[in-house]
């Protein structure tokens, strides 16, 4: 059995549904929104397969019991907005449950791959290396907090041998693609530029506040959902496969390695949708600018290198920006989101 945590969100919804068509039949979702009928009915319309479901209150005592059958848990499900400010609730639904599905792991001996995330990073003042565990890194918002506190955790119950038999924590960097809709405010960028467009046939760019960066010109690591969940079924794949190295348990980084501007990003989506450019700047809210990031990018040689033994360079088989815009507007049009 196969358990995804968060698997009717964004990641885990395209997750669950690669698992599906690779001929998975037994998948565990845990999550509270598949109880919303929309998201529910369209998840897989062409097959029934066995995807079963429970809520996050039920999966405590489900997973006790049930520890014994689970092959390998995917835990991407938490509270996903970077601007909720209540600790408390991110507390519980980030750092506890984590806890919680780590020590499953760790007593059945259940291999985990679970979300980190690059909010973990803060301003980047010391970059953005995955070579060796930062424990001092300062991330911006409670989430990202949240986030870096169970790396903390992971790190530490490993070098204490308590630990999963194999394990990976995935910094995810900007994610977008197919079924993030539900998201709303905390979907990708390329997401409301999109709609931004067909409503309006503009982009509205936020404004530089620093000397050292043009207006637009800020930049971020975008990949696509395809290949964040291309690599998680790799890492778990290489730990089934006895005759080939296996990914080593460790947190790394999961973007392209590439930034890329948000002035880059709107001409790529206007050109895709074959329209002509219009592009104008407002001024950042100020409840977000002291905690702007001007720039995000993958250090990815960590990955490269454990990966290098099946592909090479790993990454260049990612969708570069152009391809993966292209591939999402065509999902978008087609109102499958």
């Amino acid at each position: 059995m196969i358990v995804v945590t968060g698997g009717a969100g964004f990641i885990g919804h395209n997750l669950v549904k690669k698992l599906v068509e690779l001929g998975h039949d037994d998948i565990m979702v845990i999550d509270n929104d598949y109880l919303r009928k929309p998201l529910k009915n369209r998840l897989f319309r062409s097959k029934k397969p066995s995807v079963s479901y429970i809520t996050i209150e039920d999966s405590w005592l489900w997973l006790g019991f049930n520890a014994h059958n689970i092959d390998v848990i995917y835990h991407l499900g938490a509270r996903t907005d970077t601007a909720e400010k209540d600790e408390q609730i991110l507390y519980k639904l980030i750092y506890q449950y984590s806890i919680f599905i780590w020590e499953i792991c760790t007593e059945y001996r259940i291999p985990l791959i679970y979300a980190s995330s690059a909010a973990t990073y803060g301003d980047a003042e010391d970059g953005f290396d995955d070579k060796e565990f930062n424990n001092d890194l300062k991330p911006l918002n409670p989430y990202g907090k949240m986030k870096h506190a169970f790396d903390y955790y992971a790190n530490t119950a490993t070098w204490a041998k308590h630990s999963p038999p194999l394990w990976a924590g995935l910094k995810f960097f900007n994610v977008y693609g197919n079924h993030e809709s539900h998201k709303g405010n905390m979907a990708s960028v390329i997401w409301h530029f999109y709609h931004q467009i067909k409503e309006t046939g503009e982009v509205k760019l936020f404004k530089s506040h620093v000397d050292f960066c043009e207006d637009g010109e800020q930049k971020r690591d975008f990949i696509h959902v395809d290949d964040v969940v291309k690599t998680m079924i790799f890492i778990e794949a290489s730990w089934r496969c006895s005759n080939r190295k296996q990914v080593p348990s460790d947190i790394y980084n999961l973007g392209t390695g590439t930034a890329r501007t948000y002035n880059d990003l709107a001409r790529t989506i206007f050109k895709s949708l074959g329209k002509e450019e219009k592009i104008s700047y407002i001024d950042t809210p100020l409840e977000i600018r002291d905690n702007y990031q001007y720039y995000t990018k993958a250090k990815m040689d960590k990955l490269d290198e454990v990966m290098d033994g099946f592909y090479g360079e790993y990454t260049k088989y990612f969708n570069s920006l152009e391809e993966g815009i292209d591939l999402y507007i065509k999902q978008l049009e087609n109102e499958n989101c």
